[in-house]
C-alpha cells in the first residue's frame, strides 16, 4: 500500500513531502491546513501512508451508520456525538485516555469555506490531552506537504496561536479564495 501512495502522490500528482512525523509520538493533535476542498482527505490519506503512521478523525457519529461506516473506522475514525450543550473538547479528550494511539488530525478552520478565523478546540484539546501540536500544510501552489516538528502549547493561547500561524504564512490551499 506504501508503494502505491507513494506512487501516486510522487509520481501521477507530481506533488513534493517536507518532514515527517515522528512515529515514536503515538499521541498529538495534527492541524492540517488550509483545508479548502474534499481532496484534502484523500490527499491526507496518501501522506499518511507514506509516513506509515496511524493518524484518526473525529466526525459526526451519522458518519459511522451503515452503508459506510466501517470505511470511516477503517480509515481512521471515531465517532463524536455534536449535539448541542456538550463540551466537545471534553469528549475528545476523552478518546485521547482510552486509546494506546491517536494522532487527531482536523482542520482548524472547521469548515472548508473561508472563516474569519480559526476555531480554538484543537488548541485546548492538545492542552487538556498533555499532547503536541503538529502542524501540516498543504500548499497547492508549489504541489507540496510540509510538516513541522512537534510544537508544546505554553498556555498563552494569543502567543502560541501567532507562532502557530507563521509556519502557514503563503501556503495556498486548492481553493485559494477559502482561505
Amino acid at each position: 500500500m506504501v508503494s502505491l501512495s507513494k506512487f501516486i502522490f510522487f509520481k501521477i500528482l507530481k506533488w513534493d513531502l517536507k518532514g515527517a512525523i515522528d512515529p515514536a509520538i503515538k499521541k498529538c493533535v495534527i492541524i492540517v491546513a488550509p483545508h479548502t476542498s474534499w481532496y484534502d482527505f484523500f490527499l491526507g490519506l496518501l501522506v499518511r501512508s507514506i509516513l506509515g503512521i496511524q493518524s484518526d478523525f473525529v466526525g459526526k457519529k451519522e458518519l459511522f451508520r451503515p452503508p459506510f461506516g466501517w470505511y470511516f473506522r477503517w480509515v481512521g475514525g471515531t465517532p463524536l456525538d455534536r449535539t448541542p450543550n456538550q463540551n466537545k473538547v471534553e469528549a475528545i479528550t476523552a478518546i485521547f485516555k482510552t486509546k494506546d494511539v491517536f494522532r487527531l488530525a482536523l482542520s482548524p478552520e472547521g469548515t472548508r469555506k473561508k472563516t474569519d478565523r480559526w476555531k480554538t478546540g484543537f488548541y485546548y484539546i492538545a492542552e487538556a490531552a498533555n499532547v503536541p501540536i503538529i502542524k501540516v500544510a498543504f500548499d497547492y501552489s508549489l504541489k507540496e506537504v510540509k510538516v513541522a516538528k512537534p510544537f508544546y502549547t505554553t498556555g498563552n493561547l494569543e502567543k502560541d496561536l501567532i507562532e502557530i500561524k507563521k509556519f502557514y504564512e503563503g501556503v495556498q490551499g486548492k481553493n485559494p479564495d477559502y482561505f
